[in-house]
């Protein structure tokens, strides 16, 4: 039985479906879906079985509950929008960009243009259609508050090689986050598994049911009073998985208002250090560098974004408070 009502999809496991994988299943029922667009939608928390987080390689069994929001594919919902763009590479295959805080990466509710993804399809009128109507062009996505360098694809070959590069773990990625505490130690590993969170489903939790593996490296770079900065090196690609981590260690990213506090409140004594960190309109976090294969030659390639503004005013702002500087700190990764 099946329902797919005002975006919604509630169907029942039939005896012709029992031990199919989640994701083909969602593919041939919902006719918008791609197999791939389907497990993405898994991953991220929208479907769920028997209202439970899965994988999308689940086998699913006869009279299990599948149900979840079918996403709006349609193409009339994406349009090309003149937004600058922060190119920092370019050639027929690829893009390379240092993406604003703000911006939102693909249109979804509350976000219909003033994304990403209108400011490319003006820039590259062939993008739309490559890996799906719904993203054109993307292969990895940054958080809407979230600053720094994304490649994009610009014809569908491209694409497929990236995104096998980014699921087999062949990119390297840097962050550099200021976080709230002192964090002992001068390097370390967050290990801790990354799921949908079990009430607030605007969130991720660690540790939850149906949480997948999810690996964070990190090194100290420089430490305030009651405040470090970190580099970070994730091994995985989980949706708000530095920002979970770090909250699950018990340092939120300053600004996180979603997994720690917008404002320093009372936590900072210094009235001085506080009226700086009351600027702060969003997660200090930003993808510093990326490196992977170009998906045509295999040359290597390597992109660095640069702090951004507002980053890099805070950080200058809290000199006075800064105990230790350990810039060339490359940790052991």
């Amino acid at each position: 039985m099946k329902n797919e009502n005002a975006g919604v999809f509630c169907c029942e496991v039939s005896d012709a479906h029992d031990g199919k994988r989640l994701d083909v299943f969602l593919a041939e029922s919902i006719a918008s879906l791609s197999r791939s667009l389907a497990a993405r939608q898994v991953k991220d928390g929208f479907f769920l079985v028997d209202e439970k987080t899965v994988r999308p390689s689940l086998k699913l069994r006869r009279g299990q509950q599948v149900m979840g929001r079918i996403p709006d594919m349609r193409p009339s919902s994406l349009c090309a929008q003149n937004i600058a763009l922060d190119i920092l590479y370019e050639d027929t295959d690829i893009l390379v960009l240092n993406k604003a805080a703000g911006m939102v990466v693909h249109p979804a509710p509350g976000h219909s243009d003033g994304t990403l993804v209108n400011a490319l399809l003006h820039h590259c009128p062939d993008l739309g259609g490559i890996g799906g109507e719904a993203r054109p062009g993307i292969v990895h996505r940054l958080d809407k508050d979230t600053s720094g360098v994304m490649v994009v694809a610009k014809h569908q070959l491209s694409h497929e090689r990236l995104v096998s590069m980014f699921h087999d773990r062949k990119t390297e990625k840097y962050y550099e986050a200021l976080v709230w505490g002192n964090v002992a130690g001068d390097e370390g590993c967050m290990d801790a598994s990354i799921g949908r969170h079990p009430v607030d489903r605007k969130k991720m939790a660690a540790h939850v049911s149906g949480g997948r593996q999810a690996l964070s490296l990190w090194c100290v770079m420089s430490r305030y009073q009651g405040l470090t900065r970190l580099r970070l090196n994730i091994k995985t690609g989980r949706t708000h998985q530095i920002r979970v981590h770090c909250s699950h260690a018990g340092h939120p990213i300053v600004g996180d208002a979603l997994y720690g506090y917008r404002k320093p409140g009372e936590r900072v004594k210094d009235s001085r250090m506080r009226a700086e960190l009351m600027k702060v309109d969003r997660q200090m976090l930003h993808a510093r560098f990326l490196r992977f294969a170009h998906p045509a030659t295999d040359a290597p390639m390597a992109f660095e974004a640069p702090l951004p503004e507002d980053m890099k005013n805070l950080l200058v702002c809290l000199k006075p408070w800064c105990t230790e500087e350990r810039e060339d700190n490359g940790g052991s990764f």
